[in-house]
Formats: structure tokens, C-alpha cells, sequence
């Protein structure tokens, strides 16, 4: 679906099931984003699908384009507690630091503010969570405010929608 210089990003499919499982077992990752049984994460990719059939936007799985190795997901994600569409990414620990997160997330952001009428996109930080607020600083996300998320404290960034040049 959207193809980068690295990458490929598709939308996540039920059948993603053993790689979703074994991108939120691990440690580095769980930490901020949680682990799932194989079954929660079942009910999850059925909700991304059900969020792609009914807002035409989701998760998306992370794929080098060299190998097809699944190394993460990135993707637009609709939050009904704040009616806010969130723009999200996580990686395998042993794909950090290749500047993998910031390609994928800056190419569903473009494609987001390219297909949907979304003023901003938000980015959900938990506490302690530094790598994933400088990729957010990197793609022009400011901290907007402090909430909750499923119990949990958030720093709640946005980016707004890039001012067309006149003309275009």
C-alpha cells in the first residue's frame, strides 16, 4: 500500500497473528505498548481490520522491502475516547536506531494528511518513552497536552496539517 525508499507498509491482516505477538513479547518494546496473548492479539488485528472496513485507515505492518521481513507496524489509529486520529509506530528492539520508525511513520502521515481531512494527527508518548519523542520532534510533533490512556498517564503530541503554497 505505501512504499518507501526501505520499506512497504500494508495494512495488518488476523493472519499477522504470530509476528504481532512476537513484536510485543519483547522487553524493549512491551515496555511502553504492552505484550499481547495470542488470542488478544487476535481481537486486536480483528479491530484494525474492522477500523480499516469502516475509516479506510489502521495499522499498518512494517516490511523491508529487501528481505520482507516484518519489523514492525506504523499506522493511523481512531481513539473514540478523545475523537482523535493518532498516528503510531513500533518497531522490533533489534531494529532500533536505523531511522526505520521516522520512514514509516513520516510516509502514513503524508499519506494520511493526503487522503483524509484530518486538521492534526496526535501521537500518544507514555513516561520515559525518549526514542519515540525525538522520531515525534523529527516529523514536526509538538506536546499539546497531558491525559490517559487506558489507565495509563500520556503525553498527548500533534502535528497539523501542512500549509498548502499557493498555487498547488
Amino acid at each position: 500500500m505505501i512504499e518507501t525508499e526501505r520499506l512497504l507498509l500494508r495494512p495488518l491482516h488476523v493472519s499477522d497473528v504470530d509476528v504481532f505477538v512476537e513484536l510485543h513479547i519483547d522487553p524493549k518494546v512491551n515496555r511502553f505498548v504492552g505484550s499481547f496473548s495470542r488470542q488478544q492479539a487476535l481481537e486486536r488485528l480483528t479491530a484494525i481490520q474492522q477500523q480499516w472496513a469502516e475509516r479506510g485507515h489502521g495499522l499498518c505492518a512494517i516490511e523491508l522491502k529487501s528481505s520482507g521481513e516484518f519489523i514492525g507496524r506504523s499506522g493511523l489509529q481512531y481513539w473514540e475516547q478523545f475523537d482523535e486520529v493518532e498516528l503510531g509506530w513500533t518497531l522490533r528492539g533489534d531494529h532500533w536506531g536505523h531511522g526505520y520508525a521516522a520512514e514509516a511513520a513520516q510516509a502514513c502521515l503524508d499519506w494520511g494528511f493526503a487522503t483524509f481531512d484530518d486538521e492534526y494527527f496526535t501521537a500518544l508518548m507514555r513516561p520515559g518513552n525518549e526514542a519515540s519523542v525525538r522520531v515525534a520532534e523529527r516529523l514536526g510533533f509538538a506536546p499539546r497536552r497531558e491525559d490517559h490512556l487506558q489507565g495509563r498517564p500520556v503525553t498527548v503530541y500533534a502535528v497539523g496539517r501542512p500549509a498548502k503554497l499557493p498555487g498547488t
